[in-house]
């Protein structure tokens, strides 16, 4: 049972003592947990699901599978690559779970995870400078050092929907789907969101519902998958250059192999030059059309406008049904291209034409509350079977703000964020001793791809903790100048680019009350530069005792 929280004994309830903690099984927590056994670290990881994989085991959703094209969603080590394959160039859910099985497996992690352990608290003890941390079934752990490897996208949003729980039909977020399925054929489905979950599962319910009803706040700029099978013998012949492959997309500016810019203005080429780029990126998918045109896309409103049109006329030629070109693909853009996350798709926009599925507008035609048979808007009731939030996270931050996490002095991390968040390089929160974050709030994170944050993210959080144990240190916080100063440094990015100009969770502008602010530095070059540089400088901003 965990210890009462103005307790100051670190050993006076029954607790599993570790020198290390580490709180999460993605790409992050599992690379961090071979590292630190390898550095000679007592160490456990623990994780809330019955299984490997972070958001991978959590996602169960129809259709869900990640956005970023092989091989840039794996790991580099030659030992994990060299004898998987996968079935397609973007991997579904199902093969991702056998990909973290498949590292387990070469790894041998499972002996040092504890899965089904839901941490309920995380409290800093000041007299023995260690994390006291909770689960809700009552177990308990002791550490000196906790590692937050709980990623952005931990914390499902369900928004105050008016009667949602009067609903009599099945209701589910896609972030908490049922591990066993759920059944859409037949049914009466409705989504509410068209992130990139509600995209994926429009897609699957589409084909077997028996009518399927978008309810849209604010259309997503999906751009072509571009799906494809592959083969063994293709990858067999890849890989002849895959260290070549890894070193490069682990390199500045890193985070994607194969996605080259133009370092040109768009307003600077010829209407001929600009649009063979923007074909030539369309026709690979994926994220090319994102991040892989020119280099103002998503700094100058003109250049940006241009990619939004080219976009919007590729959207509508897919949409025979006039009548929803509006909604699904304005005239004028609603927010600039790219400063949401693009979702990649492969039949959404087709799904459109077909007679059994309907968009519904909530700008034109609001919601006004679930009831016990569907949804009532302003037009009428759509009855439902089973509705669909795909209304996203509480991003970055909920990981943590939904905890009873408190730092020194027994200062809830709620409270200290609750005016926004400072952190120094994204890694380490003032007054929260002992304490590093992975991927998380003012990281890189969603701007840099999982596997390639896991393994240089990763190494620095190795290094200092080197540092410490080599200067028998047993407590480091951060200054709160410095981790003003990052804060600084995000809002500039925000001003010089355009994602201040979009309501995004990349600005926290999805929850009520959350301040907006960038909650990720869009670019991970400069991010790992920052790393680097408070790394050489003997890891400024920290103060160690």
């Amino acid at each position: 049972m965990d210890a009462p929280a103005d307790s100051n004994d670190a050993h006076s309830y029954d607790a599993h003592s570790y020198d290390v903690v580490i709180v999460g099984a993605g790409f992050n927590g599992l690379y961090q947990l071979k590292r630190l056994r390898e550095a000679g670290w007592s160490v456990r990881l623990v994780e809330a699901g019955s299984g490997l994989g972070g958001v991978w085991h959590n996602n169960r959703y129809p259709g869900a599978r990640v956005d970023c094209h092989v091989p840039n969603y794996e790991y580099s080590m030659p030992e994990i690559w060299e004898d998987w394959n996968w079935t397609e160039r973007f991997p579904g859910r199902e093969e991702l779970v056998a990909y973290f099985d498949h590292v387990d497996s070469i790894w041998n992690l499972s002996p040092d995870i504890d899965l089904n352990t839901r941490i309920s608290s995380a409290h800093f003890d000041e007299v023995s400078d260690r994390w006291r941390l909770g689960v809700d079934d009552g177990r308990a752990y002791d550490c000196q050092w906790l590692l937050m490897c709980t990623g952005f996208g931990s914390a499902p949003y369900v928004p105050d929907l008016a009667g949602l729980a009067d609903f009599d039909g099945i209701t589910h977020h896609t972030a908490q789907w049922p591990l066993e399925g759920l059944a859409l054929e037949g049914q009466r489905v409705g989504i509410i969101g068209t992130g990139a979950s509600g995209v994926q599962v429009a897609q699957e319910a589409a084909p077997v519902a028996e009518h399927l009803t978008l309810f849209q706040r604010t259309p997503v700029y999906a751009l072509p998958m571009a799906q494809r099978s592959l083969t063994v013998e293709e990858q067999t012949i890849a890989k002849q250059d895959y260290l070549d492959v890894f070193r490069r997309r682990n390199a500045p500016p890193g985070s994607f192999h194969d996605m080259e810019r133009v370092n040109r203005s768009a307003l600077e080429v010829t209407e001929d030059e600009r649009l063979e780029v923007f074909e030539d990126r369309w026709a690979k998918g994926g994220f090319h059309f994102w991040v892989g045109t020119f280099k103002d896309t998503l700094s100058d409103l003109d250049a940006n406008r241009l990619s939004y049109e080219f976009w919007r006329d590729k959207t509508r030629s897919r949409i025979r049904d006039e009548s929803v070109h509006e909604s699904l693909a304005p005239t004028d853009p609603p927010y600039p291209f790219g400063t949401k996350r693009p979702s990649l798709e492969q039949t959404f926009y087709d799904i459109f034409d077909q007679p059994n599925v309907s968009l519904v507008d909530l700008k034109t035609d609001p919601l006004i509350e679930i009831t016990e048979a569907g949804v009532l808007t302003e037009a009428g009731l759509v009855e439902l079977d089973v509705l669909v939030l795909a209304t996203g996270f509480d991003a970055n931050t909920g990981g943590f703000t939904r905890l009873d996490f408190r730092g020194a002095d027994g200062v809830l991390i709620g409270d200290a964020w609750a005016d926004g968040v400072d952190t120094h390089i994204g890694v380490a929160a003032p007054g929260f001793p002992n304490m590093l974050m992975l991927y998380g709030p003012q990281s890189a994170g969603a701007f840099c791809n999982g596997p390639v944050c896991a393994e240089l993210q990763g190494e620095w959080v190795i290094g200092l903790l080197d540092h410490v144990r080599q200067n028998e240190y047993t407590r480091f916080d951060t200054d709160p100048e410095h981790a003003a100063q990052w804060s600084g440094e995000l809002a500039g990015w925000a001003d010089k680019t355009l994602f201040g100009k979009a309501n995004s969770w990349y600005m926290g502008a999805n929850i009520p009350g959350k301040r907006r602010q960038l909650l990720n530095i869009p670019s991970s070059d400069v991010y790992l530069e920052a790393l680097a540089d408070c790394a050489a400088a003997g890891y400024e901003g920290f103060r160690f005792e």
